[in-house]
């Protein structure tokens, strides 16, 4: 069906795109790019849109300032909330920018906000993201013809100084696992999670059939991810989830836990413990000791929620999850950080599983066969 005249027009580009449709506004009579879209039906729908508020696109005046609030209304409601208050953050430092029409902006402009902000590479980091952002969204409307911040630079992620938790420190939590929120730290140590995913987990995600719960955030991977529960832990999150009143796993005084309460009660447990670590040192303890023991490292990351970059292996392994509807299968896969499983207890979950499932679809059981006294 053809457009009205003035609407605009969602039109195919030639050549190998991942968005191989451009979209043109057609208010003005020119019809300038307002963006482009993987699919017609994408860009129908994004023309729509613009129809029923217009952007407001000259080109030629836009300035730094505008073009990042424009971008925030339209594009960086996509982004995860995390990663969209660091961009924000990261707005600050480019003051001097704002009244600079963007199509004049070149490269040692930006590296120079990058250069005299003060702080360190997460900041640094951050800035050249937006930049990145902003370019490509300009590209999208035709306003610069080529990406500046391909030639930004920032300070390199340091070596990281986290110390992992030792065996006889792992051995002391055990002994001591009654103290007041000392099962909280052995949560961490087999399950991966963040502070931020351990606060937010509801019993209601916690599924003791199969041997999953589901959780996380920050990322895309990481969002409500599977995450197996381990037969150690087992008996603190069933203890947990009776004893919620909150509807949360983990609560304070029968309400839902922050994370200021919960590193004042870190604080406590590591003084009571004699022991020196962050929360986050559990999550590095956990993927030290699944590589140690020669883990897939693709399925680490689906674990943990990192986006592998392993892009086929990445797509192979998702497939392979998808196909797990039976809870035979998904409780094979939740088996694979029983850190003292044995073949036998896993050939357990059902007759069916052959050795092609057990050891090519599902590596990561096959590094605790392999290395079982590398784990924790």
């Amino acid at each position: 069906m053809k457009n009205p005249n003035g609407y605009g027009t969602v039109t195919k580009l030639s050549g190998n795109r991942r968005k191989p449709y451009i979209v043109k506004e057609g208010t003005s009579g020119r019809q300038k790019p307002i963006g482009y879209a993987a699919t017609r039906e994408e860009g129908l729908i994004m023309l729509a849109n613009y129809n029923n508020d217009p952007w407001d696109i000259e080109t030629e005046k836009i300035t730094f300032q505008e073009l990042y609030e424009l971008w925030l209304e339209k594009r960086a409601v996509k982004l995860g909330d995390s990663n969209r208050s660091s961009l924000k953050s990261a707005y600050k430092h480019c003051s001097k920018l704002k009244k600079l029409k963007y199509k004049q902006i070149k490269s040692y402009q930006m590296q120079d906000c990058i250069d005299s902000c003060g702080c360190g590479y997460s900041t640094q980091g951050a800035i050249k993201n937006l930049f990145g952002h902003l370019d490509r969204f300009a590209m999208e409307l035709d306003i610069i013809s080529k990406c500046c911040s391909d030639l930004l630079t920032s300070e390199p992620i340091p070596e990281t100084s986290k110390e992992i938790f030792t065996d006889e420190e792992v051995s002391r939590l055990w002994e001591n696992q009654n103290f007041p929120w000392a099962d909280s730290v052995l949560f961490f140590l087999y399950t991966g999670f963040r502070i931020s995913e351990m606060i937010e987990l509801k019993v209601s995600t916690i599924d003791f059939e199969v041997g999953t719960m589901q959780g996380g955030k920050k990322t895309a991977a990481g969002k409500n991810r599977l995450v197996p529960i381990h037969s150690k832990i087992q008996h603190i999150v069933q203890k947990r989830v009776e004893q919620s009143k909150s509807g949360y796993l983990f609560e304070y005084n029968g309400k839902k836990l922050n994370q200021t309460q919960y590193r004042a009660l870190w604080a406590e447990i590591m003084g009571k413990l004699e022991m020196q670590h962050t929360p986050h040192e559990c999550r590095h303890t956990f993927r030290s000791r699944l590589d140690s023991a020669g883990a897939n490292k693709v399925c680490i990351d689906r674990i943990m929620g990192h986006k592998s970059k392993g892009t086929g292996e990445r797509v192979y392994t998702h497939k392979n999850i998808d196909t797990m509807n039976t809870p035979d299968k998904q409780r094979l896969f939740a088996a694979f950080v029983s850190y003292g499983c044995n073949v036998q207890s896993c050939f357990h979950f059902s007759p069916k599983i052959n050795s092609f499932e057990l050891f090519y679809i599902f590596p990561m059981i096959a590094a605790c066969f392999l290395a079982p006294h590398a784990l924790i």
